[in-house]
């Protein structure tokens, strides 16, 4: 007989608690699930869509069977240990109380698992209940999937995928502390690998998040905010920081704001499945339609994190001079590139006193001219940026361009007033089959370098030089690392430029070609 667990132990500091013991026990079943089963049966699943569905959709079908199968198995616990408390004494009512989500009548997995025909429209069905029973918890979070079209989804292959799952639980009993989170992740990066360049619309390397986390260092009760949030990843790492250091995670405020309805949807459930449930992930245009506000306003948050998209067109610049939020303080950036667009809109989101940004951006934000020139410009007088870190190149699924990453401050330290922290960390890098990523040691030496000043490798893997903003200026407000840091003369700086926009123009110039093809392909054209 397998004992359960209580897991109202999970959380039992409040909000207000500064210290955090995850008193979830490990699963007393010893049958329980290995990570690398758990990880393996999932993979199982995903490979059972092979052939009618296309591996970077994939994502759109598994995580959301794995989310209902996770809710149901969660219901069928939680009523478990009810039994167990109340015996015949327990009602409908009192039972009602001791749930996480609420299940309707025939909405369970086995309903569904046991439809043997048309089991589509069935999903289809109790998915809907499901969201309709829970509004607040549940909106949207299955995505958009047309479960019955068996044009797209044959019932041979959801029946395939249903079998996968059917022999994995996925209460607390049979899958221990992270392992959920951590197998969902997994999918993830599967499904990233799968997807190729798609795969930076909803997923940025942990490595990377795990960088640019801790250069943030969350604190417990801070308020974090992704206003492009895509599968969650930055939120959940977040967490991880905070709880690792020993804190309480259910102090932080989280918020996102995504506008794929598929991604937002892969947001909520990641941040479920990290056992959180205290979170906000809006669905909207991050520049037209703000959704994190307070007060009709911008709401302002301690830290401000994101991998937005690069070089995003038609992002809505026309009503920038006029925004209600003031986002438009430092000027307007061009209308077919909104790097700068996401910057100013993470400064206006952060607060005056604790905020900090962090943002990945393309070198070109650095040195191009023009509006985004004068915007820059405008945003170093008003002494805000206080680091900029080169990192390594073909890090990412989506662009193999050079990325930096950006912080800034209202209340920078004294010693970095009017001055900006460079850091060359292009050097600290393994190889990759198909990316190159940064090992915890690279890691920890860029976090070194940014918090302290200094280089603490001794392998001449990394430079860094605290640049005062007269130098700055004397180079006409260009952030090119190259000037600052590698001693290259005017001439040697703008061909480098020159080679970099020319990489980021033909990117854009290939991403141009794809939308052009799958529109081509989608009106009937064969070429």
């Amino acid at each position: 007989m397998i004992e359960l667990i209580d897991l109202s132990a999970r959380r039992q500091s409040s909000k207000e608690d500064n210290e955090w013991t995850d008193l979830t026990l490990a699963p007393l079943d010893p049958a329980h699930l290995t990570q690398q089963q758990l990880e393996s049966t999932l993979w199982t699943a995903a490979n059972a869509l092979r052939g009618p569905v296309d591996p970077s959709d994939f994502k759109a079908y598994v995580l959301p069977i794995m989310f209902f199968k996770w809710i149901s198995d969660i219901w069928d616990y939680e009523h478990n240990l009810a039994m167990l408390e109340y015996g015949d004494k327990l009602t409908s009512e009192v039972e009602a109380d001791l749930h996480t989500f609420v299940v309707p009548e025939g909405c369970r997995w086995a309903d569904v698992f046991e439809t043997t025909q048309h089991t589509g429209a069935k999903l289809d069905h109790v998915l809907q209940q499901l969201q309709l029973a829970n509004p607040e918890s549940l909106a949207n979070v299955f995505g958009d999937v047309n479960w019955a079209n068996q044009d797209r989804l044959p019932q041979g292959a959801l029946t395939a995928l249903m079998d996968a799952f059917h022999g994995v639980r996925l209460d607390p009993v049979s899958v221990s502390g992270d392992m959920l989170g951590s197998a969902y992740e997994y999918l993830l990066r599967e499904f990233a690998e799968a997807s190729g360049k798609k795969a930076g619309e909803f997923f940025t390397p942990r490595h990377v998040v795990h960088l640019l986390v801790k250069l943030l260092d969350p604190k417990i009760g801070d308020s974090i905010a992704d206003p492009a949030c895509g599968s969650g990843g930055m939120l959940v790492e977040t967490v991880l920081a905070v709880k690792e250091a020993g804190g309480n995670p259910f102090t932080l405020e989280l918020h996102g704001q995504e506008i794929n309805l598929t991604t937002s949807a892969i947001a909520k459930m990641n941040l479920y499945l990290h056992g959180l449930e205290d979170f906000t992930i809006a669905r909207g245009d991050t520049f037209r339609t703000p959704k994190l506000l307070d007060g009709g306003g911008l709401k302002k948050f301690d830290i401000v994190i994101a991998n937005p998209p690069f070089s995003l067109q038609n992002w809505g610049a026309d009503t920038w001079a006029t925004d209600p939020h003031g986002r438009g303080k430092y000027g307007v950036p061009p209308a077919k590139n909104g790097d700068w667009a996401w910057i100013e809109h993470m400064i206006a989101s952060m607060k005056d006193d604790t905020g900090r940004v962090g943002v990945i951006m393309p070198h070109g934000t650095l040195f191009r001219g023009g509006k985004e020139g004068a915007i820059r410009e405008a945003v170093l007088r008003d002494n805000v940026l206080e680091a900029v870190i080169s990192l390594p190149n073909n890090l990412f699924y989506s662009t193999s361009i050079p990325v930096a990453i950006l912080v800034f401050r209202h209340n920078k330290p004294a010693e970095r007033n009017g001055k900006v922290m460079f850091i060359d960390a292009t050097k600290r890098y393994s190889v990759g089959k198909n990316q190159n990523t940064m090992s915890e040691e690279d890691i920890a030496v860029i976090d070194v370098a940014y918090k302290r000043g200094v280089d603490i490798d001794g392998d001449d893997g990394l430079s860094l030089r605290l640049v005062d903003l007269a130098e700055i200026e004397e180079n006409g407000f260009d952030l090119n690392i190259g000037r600052y840091l590698k001693g290259e003369t005017a001439a040697e700086a703008n061909v480098e430029e020159a080679l970099i926009a020319y990489k980021e123009s033909r990117e854009r110039l290939a991403a141009a070609e794809d939308i052009l093809a799958q529109k081509l392909k989608a009106a009937g054209y064969d070429f």
